[in-house]
């Protein structure tokens, strides 16, 4: 009985021990900054040329559910070519990753711009979400990295993944350099923070469009979204152009404090509003529309407000 006793505290104890050691094994894989997740599934990533590359086998088998990842990436390179996108093998990079069994293995990998093009070849409803997951982690700040660019990308993708075009992005990111330059020479100049900055927008937005940021998101019918995130193409322009000559005005008359920025912010808007009517006049159509880009669950798309 003895005998028993001791014996059950030994396997009770190795049981313990074996339980211990896989939760830590568990715990480091999960919390491992080179593992991602995505909805349960494990992917390889690794910092490459200052940012995250990341395995395409995993993604492939997490899209796919295919029990033969490989055979279906060979598959889908050759699909890639014929589409034309040639150069799909320049953008691959041959990574040393860990493999299941603990050693570090050779395999494909990519950053997050060209899994972007590989995801659209691949059909799977989860191709969407994967986009939208891939934009949030696929620019992750990491200790290893200090590349003022990362911000700028991460926004990109994420424009990207909600269905933007390439066109409307560049003008939505040239947009939001000359809002971040308009708010630093108000910075410079005395003006008083986010409540003022938000009075001299309303000026600009007055000016330009005739109508103030708040008008505007009810014309669209929009409630707590970003009204910028939902101009289309020549509405961005104006916007651009109303905050850009409010910067050159604001400097070339020095104006300084609330008044004189909220006089340079009339005129700026001003400006953009001349030209918008004169468009308008000249086409015969107008440059403020209600349409929004409003989001549906797994594709979104330019729609009527």
């Amino acid at each position: 009985m003895g005998v028993a006793k001791g014996d059950g505290e030994t396997v009770g104890a190795s049981y313990l021990q074996y339980t211990a050691t896989k939760t830590l094994i568990y715990y480091k894989r999960m919390t491992d900054p080179h593992l991602a997740i995505f909805r349960g599934k494990r992917i390889r990533r690794m910092i490459h040329h200052n940012e995250w590359w990341f395995s395409i086998i995993d993604i492939v088998e997490v899209l796919t559910g295919t029990d033969r990842p490989r055979k279906y990436w060979n598959d889908l390179k050759m699909k890639l070519v014929r589409e034309g996108y040639t150069e799909v093998s320049d953008k691959i990079g041959q990574l040393k990753l860990e493999a299941p069994d603990g050693k570090m293995r050779e395999t494909d990998c990519a950053n997050t711009e060209t899994l972007f093009r590989i995801v659209q070849s691949i059909p799977s409803p989860k191709a969407e979400p994967f986009k939208r997951w891939l934009a949030r982690v696929g620019y992750e700040r990491v200790q290893e990295i200090e590349d003022p660019e990362l911000g700028t990308k991460r926004t990109r993708a994420l424009y990207k993944a909600k269905g933007y075009s390439d066109d409307w992005i560049e003008k939505r990111m040239r947009g939001i350099a000359i809002r971040e330059e308009l708010t630093d020479e108000w910075e410079k100049r005395d003006v008083g923070g986010d409540r003022e900055y938000a009075i001299l927008t309303a000026e600009i937005s007055k000016a330009t469009f005739g109508m103030t940021p708040s008008e505007y998101k009810k014309f669209k019918g929009l409630a707590r979204e970003n009204l910028r995130d939902h101009m289309d193409d020549l509405e961005l322009i104006f916007n651009m152009l109303g905050e850009a000559s409010t910067t050159r005005i604001t400097r070339a008359k020095n104006a300084q404090g609330f008044p004189e920025g909220k006089r340079a912010a009339r005129q700026g808007g001003t400006i953009a509003g001349n030209a918008r009517r004169e468009l308008e006049r000249k086409s015969g159509q107008k440059i403020t529309t209600p349409r929004n880009y409003l989001r549906t669950p797994q594709n979104p798309k330019l729609r009527s407000g």
